[in-house]
């Protein structure tokens, strides 16, 4: 989510179970009555409580479990994760509260120094990247 040169990030609750107090994106979950485009509209919604304009598809991430984790989510039916990579302008820059954690606007000149939840903010950079240059990114990742 941008709007002129700052980005909308969360730092994610401390009551979160995974990635407490960790800076990260807005998102979340495709609902099964959804395309991903309207899981976004959505969540944004419900973590910002803002509209989104321009809305891109800048990448996707097949991010595979460990293999400690593989029996537990087989079992689940989870054999991993699929992550779709957005950018969007903001309508607005007033966000509402969420019970997901504390909503910031960044300068994006500050965001490397932020303690993400992967350590570092490469897929802020790589989606950037894929939209400076019209073309979606691909990946696959270990968790």
């Amino acid at each position: 989510m941008l709007d002129g040169d700052d980005v909308l990030l969360i730092k994610r609750s401390p009551h979160k179970r995974l990635f407490p107090n960790k800076i990260n994106g807005l998102g979340g979950h495709v609902e099964g009555n959804e395309d991903v485009a309207t899981a976004v509209t959505r969540e944004i919604m419900e973590e910002a409580g803002i509209t989104v304009t321009n809305l891109w598809l800048a990448g996707i991430v097949n991010v595979a479990v460990s293999e400690g984790e593989r029996d537990t989510a087989v079992t689940n039916g989870i054999p991993g994760v699929m992550l779709f990579v957005f950018t969007a302008q903001a309508a607005s820059r007033e966000t509402r509260a969420s019970d997901e954690g504390e909503l910031l606007w960044v300068p994006l000149t500050a965001v490397a120094d932020l303690d993400w939840v992967d350590g570092k903010p490469d897929l802020l950079w790589q989606a950037l990247e894929a939209r400076e240059r019209g073309r979606p990114f691909f990946a696959h990742k270990k968790s």
